[in-house]
C-alpha cells in the first residue's frame, strides 16, 4: 500500500522534487498535444523530444495523424506502452477526468500545464500515490538549472 504525499500546490515546488521528476520519468503522454507549430504545445512537445523523452502525442482530434512523425492516440487508454507521466496541455475542468485515466493506466505523474490548476484532481492523484505538478512547464523546469543569475558581471 503507497502512503499518498500531498504537496501545498499554493507554495512553489521545492527544486528537487521537479528534478527528480525530470530525471525520472522517460515516457511522457501529451494531452493536448497539437500538430500546429504555432501552438505552445508543439514547442513543449519538440524540446522535450529533442532532449530524449519518449513523448506520446493524445489529441482525439489528431487520432491516427502524426504530430513530428509520432503517432497520436485518441486516448491515454488507448496508448500500447507503459506511461510515466502525463502532461496536460488542456482546460483545468478537464484535470480530474485526466487525472483518473492518469491513474487507471498506471502513470507515476500528473503534469498540468501553466495555467492549469485543479485541487481535486490533484487529491485524487495523490490519494492514488502519483506526483503532480500544477500550473508549470516541464520544457521551463528542464532548463531552470542553468537560469543562475550572474550577480558579478559589470553592467
Amino acid at each position: 500500500m503507497t502512503t499518498a504525499t500531498f504537496m501545498n500546490h499554493n507554495e512553489d515546488y521545492p527544486q528537487d522534487y521537479l528534478a527528480d521528476i525530470l530525471k525520472s520519468v522517460k515516457t511522457i503522454a501529451m494531452v493536448g498535444a497539437n500538430s500546429d507549430p504555432t501552438k505552445f504545445s508543439y514547442g513543449v512537445l519538440r524540446v522535450l523530444h529533442e532532449t530524449g523523452y519518449d513523448m506520446i502525442p493524445v489529441n482525439p482530434n489528431e487520432a491516427g495523424g502524426e504530430i513530428r512523425g509520432l503517432k497520436v492516440y485518441p486516448a491515454l487508454k488507448d496508448i500500447d506502452r507503459p506511461v510515466d507521466m502525463v502532461q496536460v496541455f488542456r482546460a483545468s475542468p478537464a484535470l480530474y477526468g485526466i487525472a483518473q485515466e492518469a491513474i487507471d493506466i498506471g502513470a507515476k505523474v500528473l503534469w498540468a500545464q501553466i495555467g492549469v490548476r485543479d485541487d481535486e484532481a490533484a487529491k485524487l492523484a495523490e490519494s492514488a500515490g502519483l506526483k503532480v505538478v500544477m500550473n508549470r512547464c516541464p520544457k521551463i523546469e528542464l532548463f531552470r538549472p542553468f537560469w543562475k543569475p550572474r550577480l558579478n558581471q559589470q553592467i
